[in-house]
């Protein structure tokens, strides 16, 4: 294709899905490239690994705000400063409860650490473990104005095991994020999936529950 989609990342903290979204996209054949990062913590290391890359950054510092309504218009103004074509939340900490779901619907993506609509909000491997849940996993899927809730594209499952503990989970599924993030936005820049009020549809056809990667063909 000529032209790359353009993607702005938000995040809050240490970047490690940008990361993998910079390594994936750092190769001009991929179908989209990131113009901008905006992080809500302006000591967020993930500020710096796009620095590292030479890719723009904006931080809007929720502290400097007077109210929620503020600080979203921020972002949101900081956002279309890059015109971007799709916006992916990579561990950005805050809801968004205003307008800015709706001003990019089917064009926001995020990645939930559980296999959504389980465990949804923070500390899901400790709840995972706590459930007994047999397996565990991550979650691809369109923002719309209620917490983690909008339709799944992609998620990856592991199998939880007997003596996990959460930090160790935490960073087993860190691995899956890293690699159906990137091929989430790849189907999203060739223009294979789309999400409308009709629901999720990949390559044309009507998709009802998120596509599971397999685990070991993700790690080839």
């Amino acid at each position: 294709m000529n032209s790359r989609a353009r993607v702005v990342v938000l995040l809050s903290g240490s970047g490690s899905n940008l990361q993998a979204l910079i390594d994936a996209t750092a190769n001009r054949t991929f179908p989209a490239q990131i113009v901008g990062v905006i992080s809500d913590q302006p000591d967020a290391y993930g500020l710096k690994r796009a620095a590292n890359a030479d890719i723009a950054t904006r931080c809007c510092d929720r502290a400097d705000f007077n109210n929620r309504a503020e600080f979203e218009e921020a972002i949101g103004e900081a956002i279309a400063s890059f015109a971007p074509d799709f916006v992916l939340l990579a561990g950005f900490m805050r809801i968004l409860r205003g307008s800015l779901p709706d001003r990019y619907s089917g064009r926001m993506l995020n990645i939930h650490p559980s296999l959504l609509p389980r465990h949804k909000g923070l500390d899901t491997h400790q709840r995972a473990i706590d459930a007994g849940d047999i397996e565990h996993g991550c979650t691809v899927h369109f923002v719309t104005r209620e917490l983690d809730a909008g339709p799944g594209l992609i998620q990856a499952k592991l199998d939880v095991g007997a003596t996990a503990d959460a930090a160790h989970l935490a960073a087993r599924v860190l691995e899956l994020e890293h690699q159906i993030y990137p091929l989430a936005l790849r189907w999203l820049a060739e223009g294979r999936v789309s999400h409308s009020a009709e629901g999720v549809l990949l390559d044309g056809l009507a998709l009802p529950d998120p596509v599971v990667m397999d685990v070991d063909a993700l790690r080839c």
